[in-house]
């Protein structure tokens, strides 16, 4: 198994990666506001949906989603994948129309803005909830 940034143990992890390799994908419908340049798309697992955004060159970049268990299990599978850290962020429900119920976003390589964000911890924790 390849090592990860991510600080959870390995058998944990293989469970992510796992359930990461189940994610149903399809476009997202377009958003009202102004985006930048990038894709939406919907992931889907275990009859839950979750807004996807994803901007900005490799290395760096950005991605924003939402902020339940599903969104945070992409994040992770995002920095796994990466084997870098960002930089995270909570964005408020009712910011932004494409989250309605907020929305975590993650930042590589560059400054983010916006208010105090969650931890990896926190990220694995309501990510566990993906797995059932």
């Amino acid at each position: 198994m390849n090592p990860s940034v991510l600080p959870i143990d390995a058998g944990l992890l293989a469970r992510f990666r796992s359930a990461g390799s189940s994610i149903a994908w399809r476009a997202a419908p377009k958003a009202r506001a102004a985006r930048p340049p990038g894709r939406a798309r919907i992931a889907h697992l275990h009859e839950e949906d979750a807004r996807v955004e994803e901007w900005g060159p490799a290395p760096h970049g950005a991605m924003e989603v939402d902020s339940g268990p599903l969104g945070a299990l992409v994040v992770l599978l995002e920095i796994d994948r990466r084997r870098a850290t960002p930089r995270l962020e909570s964005r408020d429900a009712g910011i932004d129309p494409a989250f309605p119920q907020g929305g975590i976003r993650a930042t590589w390589g560059g400054r983010g803005k916006g208010g105090a964000g969650p931890t990896i911890p926190d990220l694995v924790e309501l990510a566990r909830y993906a797995l059932a």
